[in-house]
């Protein structure tokens, strides 16, 4: 049976509950929690991991601890910089403040709410391989994403040892499209070590997160430049030629080079339904900068004459599969944020 989609008011009402649900829960631990006066002083910290209700900072001195924060908190997510108090003696401490973010990385629930996945980070690498077959549309949903959170991204191309006559042509063309767009593209192997360097370069000194399709070799690729991670690595399933999600915590790690990798649970598909068509229109640089040229100020840029995106794509000047890509993405938006767009 299909799923039943919900529509925002639902989806709004269900997450309602759920928060009440979680606050009365954090209630609960801190009333069984100990009291302020078994607690030390106030330091920063970084969140590396999330575990339910519960959470690991890593102090700046090194210290970890696991602990328990505040109900009236926000959701805490991995790359969170916060304010804590660990415990005197034995137990959790409790993280008390979160520091403003930088960035934050989000993705819907199975509601269909916006969830922060990571915060402060710097770099997206967006993960492709010859397998499972890439789909610029996909891609192109991680690359709106990066660039409506204002986080540089960047793509890998990895199980480059698997190219063969087969794929070769469609990576080739994959590869010019972004790398015209000013996207740079990695080649990698986790499996020969080739472009393992490069990519090491492109970590040290920034907070980085993969992201990709199941199956393109993330736990890999970590596994490769960070081996101490060991990582689970998951095997394309024989049947579906997609891949089994293999991360179940999000964690960070600090790299050898300085900077941070953030591992977060897998996702197949990165949804955008939540945005305004205008807003997704932002996440294509090279369509943003077209928009406002049309010759009608509402152009919906399907059928007027004079919209300047069509006219680009048809002298060549952008990517026309780029366009059909957001006519793609687009026509899966909800009502609300189509009408926001027309009206």
């Amino acid at each position: 049976m299909a799923k039943r989609k919900l529509n925002r008011q639902q989806r709004w009402r269900i997450e309602k509950i759920q928060e009440e649900r979680r606050q009365r829960a954090q209630r609960k631990v801190e009333r069984d929690h100990p009291v302020a006066s078994a607690l030390g002083d106030e330091q920063t910290g970084v969140v590396v991991a999330h575990f339910g209700q519960q959470v690991l900072v890593e102090a700046d001195a090194g210290e970890r601890r696991r602990c328990h924060f505040r109900a009236t908190l926000e959701q805490l997510v991995v790359g969170d910089r916060v304010i804590w108090q660990a415990p005197r003696s034995e137990g959790d401490g409790v993280v008390t403040a979160l520091s403003p973010r930088v960035t934050v990385l989000k993705r819907p629930d199975n509601y269909g709410n916006l969830k922060p996945v990571a915060a402060n980070v710097a770099r997206l690498l967006v993960v492709f391989a010859p397998r499972p077959t890439p789909s610029t549309a996909l891609l192109d949903r991680y690359l709106v994403a990066a660039e409506l959170s204002g986080i540089e991204a960047l793509l890998v191309l990895n199980k480059a040892d698997l190219m063969d006559d087969d794929n070769r042509d469609l990576l080739a063309r994959i590869d010019t499209l972004y790398r015209d767009l000013g996207y740079p593209v990695i080649h990698a192997s986790a499996r020969d070590g080739q472009g393992l360097d490069q990519l090491n370069q492109a970590l040290a000194g920034h907070t980085c997160v993969f992201v990709g399709q199941s199956g393109v070799g993330k736990s890999s690729l970590i596994n490769a430049v960070l081996p101490e991670a060991e990582l689970d690595v998951g095997a394309l399933s024989e049947v579906s030629g997609l891949g089994q999600h293999t991360t179940t915590t999000a964690r960070l790690f600090h790299l050898p080079g300085g900077g941070d990798l953030i591992d977060s649970p897998g996702i197949r598909e990165f949804g955008l339904w939540h945005i305004s068509e205008e807003e997704l229109l932002h996440g294509y640089r090279e369509l943003s900068e077209l928009a406002g040229h049309c010759r009608f100020r509402n152009c919906t840029h399907r059928h007027e004459p004079g919209c300047a995106l069509r006219e680009a794509a048809e002298s060549g000047q952008v990517s026309a599969e780029r366009l059909a890509n957001f006519f793609q993405i687009a026509d899966t938006l909800d009502e609300e944020g189509r009408a926001r767009y027309q009206s």
